[in-house]
């Protein structure tokens, strides 16, 4: 099959779109040395920083959260690929005046070892830095090792928590300690009915039958889910990956949630709803209050056609920096 895409060169479409990015939202972002995407009106010195890391592609993840109450820069990779940790020790060089640095890390391959790369290297510059690592990711199991897991789209809603935290003013282990513990009660499952092509080759990453989909995919289409299947109903597959969020959250009676379906890529606004209508049917029933939902695209793999559940169990000190105010181009809250 023919890629179908709006593309110049593949060998610079990386560069390409940050300038387009930066284009688009000038008063909130601005770029840095080709691939660091920082705030447009830099966070006062005296606060923590908040960075991140990964791979083009996957818009508007990642970048698309630089902004107040939320990230602070955010280093690109090439299409799927993690950026080197030279470039990422280049930006948290840029807050080496800020009281810490708080490095946020997606769990896959290329991210950890350059991400810790660069961290170890900030260490011995005597940066103030502590990295997080994102590993929601429960289809290889919930009790499964976190090597094992991948960070998915659970990342955002994080920088939005530990965003909030640094805004107001807490201090690096402060803004760890809220970020951690919300990461600790995180869980993202994926259902995948169609991967993506990649832009610079045309080529599908992985390939499923047309009638078939697979609830815990990797977001590139890695497996490690529970293997092909016929594709159910919106209501079934919100109901079968809802329940497993659940117990993976330990959610019980009485606790709040946030619900977030992240559409992938190719899936529509009208099929979220109706997984989302479906899912917070079921949390409802068992007394779990959702005090804040979402249905977008947060971090998509191109024109990969499925998507991404995400749960999170809110407590007070969560649930206040998850509601505070913020100004990113793909996050806005007042």
């Amino acid at each position: 099959m023919v890629m179908k895409k709006f593309l110049n060169n593949p060998e610079h479409i990386t560069t390409e779109l940050l300038e387009g990015f930066v284009l688009a939202y000038p008063k909130i972002v601005r770029l840095v040395s080709e691939k660091i995407v920082v705030r447009a009106t830099p966070k006062p010195k005296n606060k923590v920083a908040i960075i991140t890391m990964g791979g083009s592609g996957h818009e508007p993840a990642l970048s698309g959260y630089v902004g107040e109450g939320m990230l602070d820069a955010s280093v690109v990779g090439d299409v799927f690929a993690a950026p080197g940790g030279p470039k990422v020790l280049e930006a948290l060089r840029l807050f080496k005046d800020h009281p810490g640095i708080l490095l946020v890390i997606l769990n896959h391959a290329g991210d950890v070892m350059n991400g810790n790369l660069a961290y170890n290297m900030a260490v011995k510059e005597g940066l103030n830095v502590k990295k997080i690592l994102t590993a929601e990711d429960i289809a290889p199991g919930i009790d499964a090792p976190v090597e094992d897991r991948r960070g998915l789209g659970g990342c955002v809603p994080l920088f939005k928590v530990a965003g909030a935290a640094a805004e107001e003013g807490k201090n690096l282990d402060e803004v760890f300690a809220v970020a951690e513990k919300f990461n600790q009660t995180m869980a993202t499952l994926a259902v995948t009915m169609k991967t993506a092509t990649h832009p610079q080759s045309g080529q599908y990453i992985s390939e499923l039958p047309d009638d078939m989909m697979e609830i815990g995919m990797g977001q590139h289409g890695e497996g490690g889910g529970t293997g092909p299947q016929k594709i159910l109903t919106a209501d079934a597959t919100a109901e079968i990956m809802v329940r497993k969020l659940i117990a993976a959250t330990k959610l019980k009676k009485g606790d709040k949630t946030t619900l977030i379906i992240n559409g992938s890529g190719a899936t529509t606004l009208m099929e979220q709803f109706l997984v989302f209508r479906k899912a917070h049917h079921v949390l409802t029933e068992q007394g779990i209050e959702v005090i804040d939902g979402r249905c977008e695209e947060i971090l998509t793999v191109q024109e990969a056609a499925g998507f991404q559940m995400f749960l999170a169990k809110l407590d007070n000190e969560t649930q206040h920096y998850f509601e505070a105010p913020s100004n990113a181009p793909y996050w806005i809250t007042r």
